[in-house]
């Protein structure tokens, strides 16, 4: 039994993902694929355009075998954090052989090379990384800007010349970590690259064969009546499943829309309780409360960001306080492991065999009924799980006209 594992959001699932899928099969020539998704909080801080199960829908269809989700106080986290989750998951679940993420750099071996560097963090790196946060700039320009010069005065090796356009491609940042993961947590999983598809990751263009993922939400955000136009653009399936969640009074999530409750929830809190959660510090607390004289949470952004704070910080911290993601939580978790279950979303008829071989070798309790193994979790996993549930709830009553309570509870994995 051959298994691969993917790491994805799918928001929406389109052609550069589809392409993914078949590359990595053919690759790899796995008979299986396990996918680790976003649930309805992804990796910028975004609420997902449809919720886990409707996107779960789209990965079944399209040939994933098992959907799992990667919990929301990994999926809502920068590249680092995020990875950690979804590597140690991929790991933790003891059946997969491989795992294939798509970059804009074509040679793994450049990518080895700085993730090497990342996990070990030599002296002379840590120090010049000390030195450039120093200067006020963002954590990701300044590691761009040490790794440069690391590479150069350390390191034989033409890859210093390259490395700022290395670390600032968002597939590359992302697939670095993977690697990085892979290494510190000793996994025997054997990494593979595809070189990516199509327009740039933020390209709002519709290209005829492969439009990014933000042109495709930014066509159904100005007519989700009428989706016609995306045809072509997306598998017929991911079209169709489209179609009908639209009909079924499903909104689109723009962060947009959660404008009011996170400036309800800021108007109410002081610069204390604010640095409970993850990276407010430096006086970014006071600048989240100086700024709210505005009701558009992305006008907001554009006058809280700095140099150092990003705007996709910015939206990521924003997104942990309407969730109410606490750092000493995310420091408990650690402490205790880590990823503290394996919550499958939907598989195939072919991925049963794969669940029957992840009750034998994992080590992770294995969730597809919440509603019968939440009461057998134990605190921190039900800590975790908790998390989930308020994402789903949230993100249920800001964008489904027909509001339920705990879906977590009472939905079922989807089967195809």
């Amino acid at each position: 039994m051959r298994v691969s594992g993917i790491i994805v959001e799918y928001n929406p699932f389109h052609n550069g993902h589809n392409y993914h899928l078949k590359k990595t099969k053919d690759i790899t020539g796995s008979q299986y694929i396990i996918a680790i998704m976003s649930g309805n909080f992804l990796q910028r801080g975004e609420p997902a355009l449809f919720n886990k199960w409707i996107r779960t829908k789209m990965a079944l269809y399209a040939g994933v075998d098992i959907v799992i989700e990667l919990p929301v106080v990994y999926s809502c986290q920068s590249a680092e954090f995020f990875a950690y989750g979804a590597i140690q998951l991929l790991d933790q679940l003891g059946v997969v052989n491989n795992i294939v993420f798509g970059c804009e750099e074509y040679d793994i071996n450049k990518l080895k090379s700085v993730s090497d560097i990342l996990a070990e963090e030599p002296i002379p790196y840590k120090n010049f990384l000390k030195r450039e946060l120093k200067k006020g700039k963002s954590f990701p320009s300044a590691r761009a800007e040490a790794l440069e010069k690391y590479f150069l005065n350390n390191v034989n090796n033409s890859i210093s010349n390259d490395i700022k356009t290395i670390i600032q491609s968002p597939n590359n940042i992302l697939g670095i970590e993977y690697l990085k993961w892979l290494k510190i947590f000793n996994s025997s999983i054997i990494p593979k690259i595809i070189t990516r598809k199509g327009p740039g990751y933020h390209s709002k263009v519709i290209d005829k064969n492969y439009s990014s993922a933000t042109a495709i939400r930014n066509q159904i955000f100005s007519n989700n009546e009428n989706i016609n136009n995306l045809k072509g653009f997306l598998p017929d399936s991911s079209y169709l499943i489209i179609k009908e969640a639209l009909k079924e009074n499903y909104i689109p999530a723009h962060f947009e829309y959660l404008s009011k409750s996170i400036f309800s929830i800021l108007l109410r809190d002081d610069s204390i309780s604010l640095k409970e959660y993850l990276d407010i510090s430096e006086g970014l607390d006071r600048r989240l409360l100086n700024y709210l004289a505005t009701n558009s949470i992305e006008e907001f952004i554009n006058l809280v960001k700095t140099k150092r704070y990003t705007y996709t910080r910015i939206q990521r911290i924003l997104s942990h306080i309407l969730l109410d993601i606490k750092v000493d939580d995310l420091n408990m978790f650690k402490e205790n492991g880590g990823v503290q279950y394996i919550r499958i979303l939907g598989f195939s008829e072919k991925g049963k065999n794969i669940l029957s071989e992840l009750k034998k070798k994992s080590q992770l309790p294995i969730i597809t009924n919440l509603s019968k193994s939440y009461k057998l979790l134990n605190p921190v996993q039900r800590k975790m799980i908790n998390y989930d549930i308020r994402a789903t709830n949230i993100h249920t009553l800001h964008f489904s006209k027909n509001y339920k309570k705990n879906l977590d509870f009472s939905s079922s994995p989807i089967i195809v």
